[in-house]
């Protein structure tokens, strides 16, 4: 899907270098897992996803030890073991978590690292103000620990601080409700925990009264996030609906943009990933034991590796659906009954098919798969490539249009002279990723059905049996059982 206003704008502004602050990078050595594994962060909000367990956390609580934040005092600080103690069951040593910090034009590879028995490089840390948000921070107010005590009837009021109508505006657009005010209150028993009320159609009622996601929102919308800080929000979709969590995240990138921070977050959801650009989504693998991390994921790729419902015998991984419905037309002419035992997955650019493919050379995926990159790229190990010598686009339009269309105007039940005509213009076009789109607005049909029906007419006309046979074979054994 297309990316909002907010992140478009977002984007622009990343592009033109207005961030004086910046985390790039950061390798994570002897901690949970982690070997030395590189996280790059190659947008302002970056959604770090995978399943429980894969080291995303970790990635946050690294993060948030790499900086000194002068606002805090000395026991405030966000130090490192206080993410990493030492424990009756554990005692970490030869920790180094290592970074790269850009500060206007000049970037600084930084450490902190535990050799032995004490964290070395704290008093060397940047300076940069940090918020941590994690879910103690944005759990519903019964879940914390200290609330019951405020819910009785004898413990009033002592002050309150109200939301600006900034802020109210900006809770009132994510939750979808035209709120009259939102408050963070005080009471006479406990100055340190503060409960936020909300008005609404004349009413009013406590975060002890209000739903998950309000409590959500409110609490995060109280925080005061600093100019060029850096914000780290584990499981940000948390008790949010999808409308919510696509609000919020345009929300954040208006944040990001005014004030030139740095979001970090974790998530689950498909719907945060569709909402920021393929670089800033990162995988977290963790598989018996060792991590790898791949930038750049597929909203469906990053879903479908954490869900284990209906899976059909083998993963066919491509980069796009424009790849996927051609390996479903090949599939189909030549035997269907494979066609529905398999799983088509895009996963989003190119680098990122590099990346499973080594994975895959290195017997690194639970099931059996396949990685399929265009026909466009170089030979990657672990990787076949589509048949053909170009981009599927332009190799499917390139040969069609010698052969004369075939078949195609009749199946989308359009004019053939129109369809050579709206083809010819979209073949003037620079990205051959625009043709099928210029192409289908023109002749009024949806893409997914005119690219079908071209990838149809190339796969009986054009495409030889010897090109697909390699791929065809690998699906043989690999459903099998022999590969």
């Amino acid at each position: 899907m297309s990316l909002s206003r907010e992140v478009r704008r977002l984007d622009n502004t990343w592009e033109r270098g207005d961030y004086p602050k910046h985390l790039e990078w950061l390798e994570i050595n002897n901690v949970r897992g982690w070997a030395g594994e590189r996280v790059d962060f190659k947008f302002p909000i970056v959604a770090i996803v995978g399943e429980n367990g894969s080291g995303k956390s970790t990635i946050l609580q690294c993060a948030a030890s790499l900086y000194r934040d002068s606002r805090r005092s000395k026991n405030a600080q966000l130090f490192p073991s206080l993410f990493f103690p030492d424990t009756a069951w554990e005692e970490l040593t030869d920790i180094d978590i290592k970074a790269s910090i850009r500060e206007g034009t000049n970037s600084h590879v930084i450490s902190v690292r535990k050799p032995t028995t004490r964290w070395r490089g704290i008093e060397t840390r940047r300076e940069r103000k940090v918020e941590f948000l994690d879910l103690r921070r944005i759990q519903p107010i019964n879940a914390r620990m200290g609330y019951s005590r405020l819910a009785k009837r004898s413990v009033k009021e002592a002050s309150s601080q109200l939301f600006t109508d900034d802020q109210k505006n900006r809770f009132s657009s994510i939750i979808g409700k035209s709120y009259n005010s939102v408050k963070q209150s005080i009471t006479d028993i406990d100055a340190n925990r503060s409960v936020n009320v909300i008005s609404l159609n004349g009413h009013s009622y406590s975060g002890f009264h209000q739903g998950a996601g309000e409590a959500t929102i409110a609490g995060l919308l109280a925080q005061d996030i600093p100019q060029y800080s850096l914000v780290l929000i584990d499981e940000i979709e948390t008790s949010l609906h999808p409308r919510a969590q696509r609000r919020l995240l345009r929300d954040l990138a208006v944040i990001s943009r005014e004030k030139k921070v740095q979001f970090i977050i974790t998530t689950h959801s498909p719907y945060i990933l569709d909402e920021l650009p393929a670089i800033a989504r990162v995988y977290v693998f963790n598989d018996n034991g060792i991590k790898n991390v791949v930038n750049g994921i597929s909203s469906e790729f990053a879903l479908t590796r954490m869900d284990e419902i209906n899976y059909p015998e083998l993963d066919i991984y491509v980069e796009d659906d424009v790849a996927k419905i051609l390996i479903e037309e090949i599939l189909a002419k030549n035997n269907l009954d494979h066609l529905s035992r398999c799983s088509i997955i895009s996963y989003g650019s190119a680098s990122v098919g590099k990346s499973l493919g080594m994975m895959e050379s290195q017997g690194r995926f639970p099931r059996p798969s396949i990685i399929i990159l265009d026909a466009d790229q170089d030979s990657s190990p672990g990787c076949l490539l589509l048949p053909g010598d170009d981009a599927p686009e332009r190799q499917i339009y390139d040969d069609l249009s010698i052969s004369g269309w075939p078949d195609v105007a009749q199946n989308v039940n359009r004019s053939h002279s129109q369809l050579v005509n709206f083809t010819e213009q979209a073949a003037t076009l620079p990205n051959h990723h625009d043709w099928i789109k210029h192409t289908a607005d023109k002749l009024v049909v949806g893409g997914n059905e005119l690219w079908r029906a071209m990838a149809r007419s190339w796969v009986k006309n054009e495409l030889r049996d010897e090109a697909t046979q390699d791929l065809l074979n690998l699906i043989d054994a690999k459903l099998e059982g022999q590969s």
